[in-house]
């Protein structure tokens, strides 16, 4: 009888070894906490963004919180193979421009990275604080313009490359490597109160 329950023992050890190394190989992660999406996007990858925005309201959690879901689906440690951290896939430059250097730390604050994120707005909406002004109420190509939808292109493009949209009336446009376009953006984040978000040149993490 003991020698049924060591060979049992030892059966369940192999196969528990086996399916182990398997998962192990199969696995996209590079560190405990962060998946690495492809620079090419899979079909999966497209659907996820491509995919309805959950609504939780207009103010400016609902906001953040679409921005999030769009960009990697409210995930914190979160990683794709071109740099882009977090649950708002901020770059490194970004995050320096924030004054946020360690990025493995970043991956592990949430707090950080939601400070990180109203930080850029707040400083987007300085940068942009003109063409606000100018540009909400108007329509550019049948979109019309919100400050939530400038804010959310701005997180997607960069405030240099929104100016250069409402600028142009919608004739200098800009999509990332996912095809994600600045005026897709303008339009599905548009209608949300930002009105929390205070436009700062320099604001602090």
């Amino acid at each position: 009888m003991r020698k049924i329950i060591i060979f049992l023992s030892l059966l369940l050890l192999v196969i528990f070894s086996s399916a182990f190394s398997e998962d192990k190989s199969n696995s996209n992660t590079t560190t405990g906490f962060t998946k690495v999406i492809s620079s090419v996007p899979t079909k999966e990858e497209s659907d996820l963004l491509n995919c309805n925005i959950p609504f939780i309201g207009n103010s400016y959690n609902g906001f953040r919180e679409a921005v999030a879901f769009k960009e990697s689906q409210g995930r914190y440690y979160i990683v794709n193979t071109l740099g882009y951290l977090g649950k708002y896939q901020f770059g490194k430059s970004t995050l320096n421009r924030l004054k946020i250097y360690n990025t493995q730390l970043f991956l592990n604050s949430p707090e950080l990275q939601e400070d990180a994120f109203l930080a850029l707005c707040s400083l987007n909406k300085w940068i942009l604080r003109k063409d606000i002004k100018r540009s909400v109420g108007r329509r550019i190509n049948g979109v019309k313009i919100t400050e939530s939808g400038i804010l959310a292109a701005a997180h997607l493009a960069g405030a240099g490359n929104v100016k250069k949209y409402l600028r142009s009336y919608g004739k200098n446009t800009f999509k990332d490597a996912y095809g994600s376009s600045l005026q897709h953006y303008i339009k599905t984040f548009s209608g949300y109160d930002t009105s929390f978000v205070e436009a700062n040149k320099k604001p602090e993490v």
